[in-house]
């Protein structure tokens, strides 16, 4: 059918009414590869323990676009000189930046692709629309990889002061209403400039931008990581390294023709061609929610457990220490499960495990925030801020976690 050419003025809960800037924008977001970014949660599984966090990538894409079209803005304004092409591949490559996500967000990369990260389908999604668009996303994918030769461009599409960064804090602390999140986005845009070629933050908005790490520092211990998200994203992972375990032993399972290609074959960044990809671009949430559905029927004890557990939100006990839990304490809860139900130890490692997090709020290394002084002199944010925290907020701080079965009484 032939598209409706007409240029769009959206309503967003966050920043009100955003423009789609340009023909060549709507025509990417009437995109089929896009269009499959409405079916992507944004959180995961986060809404079990967040019931509003129920957004997706699409609106958070768009919500970039419109972050992208003010700093472009405040740039030019501030005499940076960034041209008609460079301002839509920005625009280009923020909004299909998060484009290879798949169900669930972070589950696949675990499970049943292996190798390749969603910046890497990211890649390939747009180097597949690129052909399609006849070689007009391509200053928008050298951009997107860091190959142009103005940094500061890539750094406004990826960078520890991004659009994507700047949206997703504020979006989903409203989602969900962890109210330490909403960071203050249009004021950091307003302070940004350029110098030397580089993404800088004026000394005013110092305090802005320490606001910004502790924000982000928080919504990861708060949100990211909450412990019952943490244990129901592991779930997710096991159900679908069970499902492909069972399927080459040879056990017929239901589901989607889309997934059932992911679970039948071993796909690896190798192999990852053509074909895949329009595969991975019929998957979406909804393919894993219904075999789930499907699959508490299955008489696997393995998978029928785990997607219960998920379906009915009556998850693994889950307990974060800052030590590592012994391996005496795994083989008890294990132990005690194999017996309770007499099945292999295989299966209750599906069901007893440890792993670690990590939360790194600020990475002094590299792509650091700069603060521009009055001098027209250039410091890393983490040494000018009369904040100690933020000296805090750049070292790791790494936690562990145990899960295993709760006792029933």
């Amino acid at each position: 059918m032939a598209s409706q050419h007409k240029l769009k003025i959206l309503n967003d809960p966050i920043y009100g009414f955003i423009t789609i800037p340009s023909q060549q924008i709507f025509n990417l977001i009437e995109h089929p590869y896009f269009q499959r970014l409405r079916r992507i949660s944004q959180m995961g599984l986060s809404y079990l323990v967040y019931p509003g966090a129920h957004h997706t990538r699409f609106h958070h894409a768009l919500g970039c676009v419109h972050l992208m079209q003010k700093a472009v803005r405040i740039l030019r304004y501030k005499g940076v000189m960034i041209s008609e092409a460079e301002e839509e591949a920005l625009q280009i490559a923020i909004l299909l930046h998060d484009i290879g996500h798949g169900p669930f967000s972070h589950a696949m990369e675990h499970s049943i692709v292996e190798g390749i990260d969603h910046e890497s389908i990211s890649l390939l999604f747009m180097e597949e629309i690129n052909r399609e668009f006849n070689q007009s996303l391509t200053l928008a994918i050298q951009i997107f990889k860091g190959d142009y030769e103005r940094k500061f461009l890539n750094q406004l599409v990826s960078s520890q002061l991004d659009m994507d960064r700047l949206d997703y804090l504020k979006r989903d602390s409203f989602y969900t209403g962890a109210a330490e999140g909403n960071i203050n986005s249009e004021r950091l845009i307003t302070m940004l400039n350029v110098v030397n070629g580089e993404l800088v933050v004026e000394e005013k908005g110092i305090y802005s931008v320490e606001k910004f790490l502790v924000a982000r520092r928080l919504m990861y211990w708060q949100v990211y990581l909450h412990k019952t998200s943490l244990v129901a994203e592991q779930l997710l992972i096991r159900v679908l390294k069970r499902a492909k375990e069972l399927i080459e032993e040879g056990t017929k399972l239901h589901a989607s023709k889309a997934l059932m290609f992911f679970l039948n074959n071993k796909v690896t960044r190798d192999n990852f061609d053509k074909d895949t990809l329009d595969v991975f671009s019929r998957l979406d949430d909804y393919d894993i929610v219904m075999a789930m559905k499907e699959w508490i029927e299955c008489d696997d004890f393995v998978l029928s457990n785990l997607c219960t557990m998920i379906i009915n939100r009556d998850l693994l006990k889950v307990k974060i220490k800052k030590k590592k839990p012994s391996s005496e304490k795994l083989a008890r809860h294990r132990e005690k499960l194999q017996k309770k139900y007499n099945i292999s130890e295989k299966e209750a490692n599906y069901f007893v495990f440890r792993g670690e997090i990590a939360n790194l709020a600020y990475k002094t290394e590299k792509n650091n925030i700069n603060i521009l002084h009055k001098n027209g002199k250039t410091s890393d944010v983490a040494k000018v801020s009369d904040q100690l925290n933020l000296e805090a907020l750049s070292k790791t701080v790494v936690k562990y976690y145990i899960c295993y079965p709760k006792p029933k009484h």
